[in-house]
Formats: C-alpha cells, sequence, structure tokens
C-alpha cells in the first residue's frame, strides 16, 4: 500500500464521518452541551454531594450533575478537584468523576448515531452503575473526615431560604421569573427534540420540515425568555466545546481510517476477535495505555470492529478508555491519594472486564 493510499483511506473515512454525523447529530448535541454548561445552576447541585448527604441522595445527584454538565475528559479533572475541595464527599465525586466523561450527552449520542443504540443504551447503564458502585466502595473502604460538609449543605439551604424570602418588589418581575424557570424547561425539551429529529431514520424531506419548525421554535423561545447576555453566555459556551472537541475529533477518525487500512485484517480477531478473559482484560488495558481524546474512542471503537474485535471487547474498551487513562491517574493521585486512585483504577478494570464478558455472552446468545 502506497503513502498516497494511506492518506486516502484517512480522507474517506473523514469524508464518511462528516456527511452521515456532523450536521443533524453532533452539532445539536454541542449545543445541548453548552446550554447545560451555561445556564444550568452547577454550583447548586453540587453543594448537595457531601459525605454527610444520605447515599441515596448524594449519588444520584452527582450521577445527574455529571450527565448535565456534559463535560469532556479535560475537563472533569479541575471539577472533580473543586467539588471535592468544596466538601464533596469522596464517593459522590468518583461517581461525578467517572458519569461526566463516560456517559455525556456528546459520548452516548454519538456512540449510536456510530455504533448503533443498543450499545450506547448498554454504555450508560454500565457507566452509571459502575459510577455508583466504585464511589460506595471506595467511601465505604476509605473513611474520610469531612466537617465541613454538614456546614456547606447547610449553608446551601440557608442561601435558598434567603433567596425564597427576598420581597419581589414587582409582581409581573415574580411572574415573569417563575415562566422563566417554565422555558428553560421547554427551551432543553426543543434543543433535545432536535437531536432527536436530527438522529432519526425518518425520509429527509419529514426530516427538514421537522427540523426547520423546531429550529423556528427555538428561536422564538430564545427571543422572549432570554436575555443577550444569556444568549451570548450559551453560544460562547457551545463554542468552547466545539473548538476543544471537534479538532481533534476529526484527527483521530483521519488517524483511525489510516490504521484501517495499515493494520492486517486479521491482527484484532486473532487476539481480541473472541468473548474471552484475556481479550476483555487486553481491551480495557488498551484502553488505559493508549488514550484517545474526547470522543474519538467512537471512531476507534468502529474501526476496531471492522477489523473483527468481538463485541464485548468493544464495550468493554469503551466503558475504560473515556474514564482513566495514565495522565488522569496522576492527577486523580494528588486529588485523593495513592491508595483511593491504585483502588480507582483496580476496580474500573474489573468491573469493565466483567461487563464485556457479560455484554458478549449475551450478545452471542440473542
Amino acid at each position: 500500500m502506497t503513502p498516497i493510499d494511506v492518506l486516502l483511506a484517512g480522507l474517506q473515512a473523514l469524508q464518511e464521518y462528516l456527511s452521515a454525523h456532523v450536521l443533524t447529530c453532533l452539532v445539536p448535541a454541542f449545543f445541548i452541551a453548552g446550554a447545560m454548561s451555561a445556564l444550568l445552576p452547577k454550583e447548586k447541585i453540587t453543594k448537595y454531594l457531601g459525605s454527610k448527604v444520605p447515599k441515596y441522595k448524594a449519588y444520584p445527584l452527582s450521577v445527574v450533575a455529571g450527565l448535565l454538565l456534559a463535560v469532556c475528559s479535560c475537563t472533569i479533572l479541575p471539577l472533580f478537584a473543586g467539588i471535592k475541595k468544596k466538601g464533596a464527599g469522596i464517593g459522590p465525586a468518583i461517581a461525578f468523576l467517572y458519569t461526566a466523561p463516560a456517559t455525556n450527552i456528546l459520548a452516548i449520542v454519538y456512540t449510536g448515531s456510530v455504533l448503533g443504540w443498543e450499545l450506547a443504551a448498554a454504555r450508560i447503564i454500565l457507566s452509571v452503575t459502575f459510577a455508583i458502585l466504585i464511589g460506595i466502595i471506595i467511601s465505604s473502604f476509605f473513611k474520610e473526615k469531612d466537617e465541613d460538609d454538614e456546614s456547606s449543605v447547610t449553608e446551601f439551604i440557608k442561601e435558598q431560604e434567603k433567596f425564597d424570602d427576598i420581597d419581589i418588589t414587582s409582581s409581573k418581575n415574580n411572574i415573569l421569573k417563575k415562566l422563566k424557570k417554565h422555558y428553560l424547561l421547554i427551551f432543553f425539551a426543543t434543543l433535545f427534540s432536535i437531536l432527536i429529529f436530527g438522529a432519526s431514520k425518518i425520509g429527509n424531506e419529514l426530516k427538514i420540515i421537522g427540523l426547520a419548525v423546531l429550529i423556528a421554535l427555538l428561536l422564538v423561545e430564545l427571543r422572549f425568555y432570554f436575555k443577550k447576555d444569556e444568549i451570548k453566555c450559551w453560544l460562547s459556551e457551545t463554542w468552547m466545546f466545539f473548538k476543544k472537541i471537534f479538532p481533534l475529533l476529526l484527527v483521530g477518525i483521519f488517524v483511525a481510517g489510516i490504521l484501517t487500512a495499515l493494520i492486517p485484517e486479521n491482527f484484532l480477531a486473532n487476539y481480541v476477535g473472541t468473548n474471552t478473559v484475556p481479550a476483555n482484560l487486553a481491551a480495557v488495558l488498551f484502553g488505559v495505555f493508549m488514550y484517545f481524546p474526547t470522543l474519538v474512542e467512537v471512531p476507534m471503537a468502529k474501526m476496531f470492529l471492522s477489523l473483527g474485535m468481538a463485541m464485548g471487547p468493544l464495550l468493554a474498551y469503551l466503558l475504560a478508555d473515556p474514564v482513566i487513562s495514565l495522565p488522569s491517574i496522576l492527577v486523580v493521585r494528588k486529588i485523593m491519594g495513592t491508595k483511593r486512585t491504585l483502588a480507582y483504577a483496580i476496580l474500573i478494570t474489573i468491573f469493565c472486564t466483567v461487563s464485556g464478558l457479560i455484554y458478549g455472552f449475551f450478545v452471542g446468545v440473542f
């Protein structure tokens, strides 16, 4: 194979990706991620993650915070450090650390559109389950003294009561404020509708009409229920996600296309083409040591699948790659110590390997 053939393989992978996924799938997801980052009260959510907060409250909230923040893997580490410093318990903080890069809106939508929604559903269900279980296990084995947790939650409750007691001088302003909260939900519903409609398999004509109606509705909502600085902040956050992720994504897709052309056809099939413990473990360790930027694991997984990787190891790789890598291990170690970090890495390796085995078994049976 000549160098020109290799380059053409990379360009073909880019062309296929851009024509199939960007406009109707990934672009709406970027706008949703930007809206979540700009408009949702992140600071208030994280206040409820202290170690004194009951598990049935703290862990679901930490998972929801990770899902809604839609942060990329390069952003999650400083956020993890921030919520831990503000008083979050180690368990909920770990659940947040795992959930955000593994199950954010961009990752799940992209996985579903490229690899299938069955695999995307397995990814999100298992990731959320792992996040909670790993957080509970580590918090149980490594007790912590966090005297600030209770005070931080109490302080937040007082702030909420104080906010509720503010005398709104104008009843009109009060009504508008309530309407704004109501229309914030409608706004996100409209954004998700655009995403779902764009990713659907309906005919192009019907899709164009539906998207045009939804986009017109979105513009009306922006005109009547959002201030200019809020819209500007939303667009700024969207652009931030786009410029950090999309160029790396294109590079990753191009490299995946090249590797598809270079790797021998039966190479992966020989090592990870069966649903065995060594195959699943090898896929997990590959994800750990060969870390790729956010979302690039998806085109890489598509390449692995085309080269013969079995479905079990494929899922094991997707579960491990976004959440753990050698650089992230070094950063996390500074935040929560060597023993907790080691336990975190071992648990992820075990859970992802076992889940790949189970998923591969059921896919093979059904």
